[in-house]
C-alpha cells in the first residue's frame, strides 16, 4: 500500500527522483494525487497495468488536494489526480496545467457512531445533519488538511449556517488523510464526512461506525451536493523537468475504455458496488 507523507518529505522525495529515467532504465511519473485514490486500494489496482504497458514506474505521492496542487505547481510533479473541480479548473486557468480531463466519480457520506447522539440517522441532506451535530456539540472529526474533502466539509458548514472552528471543543481539526480520520472517528465516537470509496475499503477496522447520510449505496444518496468528481491534470511542461509524454500517456490510459472497465470493476466482488464510476469522455462516449 502506498502511504501518504509529509509534504515537507514528499518535496524532498521527489527531488531526488526528478522526472527521467530511474537507475534500471525505467521511465519515472510522478503522481500527486488526493489519500482518498491511495487508501482505498484503487491505485495499487490500477498502476501495475500502466508500468507494465509503458516500462516505467509510477512515483506516487498521496497527499490532500491542496497539498497536491501545491506540488504541481512547483513543478514537483507531472500529473496530479484529484477532487476539487473548481480548483482544478483554476490550476489550468493559472497555467499550471494543460488540460483537465474528467476520470471518475463517486460520493461522499456522513458517517458516526452507532449510538448516534446528534440523532442524524437517514437524514436526507448533509448540511441539515451537519447542523444537528453542531447544535447537539457531538463530536466531528474533520480532516483540517485543505483537501478535497476538507474542502466540501466547509461547504457544507457554509450550507448549515454554521462557523466549525477547532474553538469549538466538540470540533476535531485533526490535519490527516481520511484513513486516519476515519481511525479517529471509529475509536472516538465521532462523526465525519467521507468519501464511500474508502470507508468501505477500510470498513472492517471501522466496527465503530455506521452510515447516517448518504445511504447503502450512491443510488440511495438523495443529496446532489455530496457527488465527487475526480479530474486528472498533466504540469505544464513550461516548469521545467516535467516528463509531459509520460503524463500525457498515463492521462490517455486512464481515461481509456479499457482502464475505465477497471475502475468500474473496482471493489464489486467485496462490496457487491464500485468504489468509483467511470466518468471519462471516452466512457460517456463509447
Amino acid at each position: 500500500m502506498r502511504t501518504p507523507i509529509t509534504l515537507f518529505i514528499v518535496v524532498m522525495l521527489l527531488a531526488a527522483s526528478c522526472a527521467g529515467q530511474s537507475s534500471d532504465g525505467e521511465d519515472v511519473l510522478r503522481l500527486a494525487t488526493t489519500t482518498s485514490t491511495n487508501d482505498s486500494g484503487l491505485l495499487d489496482f490500477l498502476l501495475p497495468a500502466f508500468e507494465a504497458e509503458n516500462n516505467a514506474r509510477v512515483d506516487v505521492v498521496a497527499v490532500g488536494t491542496g497539498q497536491a496542487i501545491a506540488l504541481g505547481e512547483a513543478g514537483d510533479a507531472d500529473v496530479i489526480l484529484i477532487h476539487a473541480r473548481a480548483r482544478e479548473e483554476a490550476f489550468v486557468a493559472e497555467g499550471h496545467g494543460t488540460a483537465r480531463s474528467d476520470v471518475m466519480y463517486n460520493d461522499f457520506i456522513v458517517v458516526g457512531p452507532a449510538g448516534d447522539p446528534a440523532s442524524v440517522a437517514g437524514t436526507g441532506h448533509a448540511s441539515d445533519a451537519l447542523a444537528a451535530i453542531a447544535a447537539a456539540e457531538a463530536t466531528f472529526a474533520s480532516r483540517g488538511d485543505d483537501s478535497g474533502t476538507h474542502s466540501k466539509e466547509l461547504s457544507l458548514w457554509e450550507a448549515a449556517g454554521v462557523t466549525a472552528t477547532p474553538a469549538s471543543d466538540w470540533y476535531k481539526s485533526l490535519g490527516q488523510g481520511m484513513g486516519s480520520t476515519l481511525i479517529y472517528a471509529n475509536e472516538t465516537g465521532a462523526y465525519a464526512l467521507t468519501d464511500r470509496g474508502t470507508f468501505l475499503a477500510q470498513s472492517e477496522s471501522l466496527p465503530n461506525l455506521q452510515v447516517m447520510v448518504g445511504g447503502a449505496s450512491i443510488d440511495e444518496n438523495a443529496d446532489p451536493a455530496l457527488l465527487n468528481p475526480y479530474g486528472v491534470i498533466p504540469v505544464n511542461p513550461d516548469k521545467g523537468g516535467i516528463d509531459s509524454e509520460l503524463a500525457d500517456a498515463f492521462v490517455a490510459w486512464l481515461t481509456s475504455i479499457e482502464t475505465q472497465e477497471m475502475i468500474e470493476a473496482f471493489g464489486v466482488d467485496a462490496f457487491g458496488q464500485p468504489l468509483f464510476y467511470p466518468d471519462s469522455e471516452e466512457w460517456r462516449a463509447r
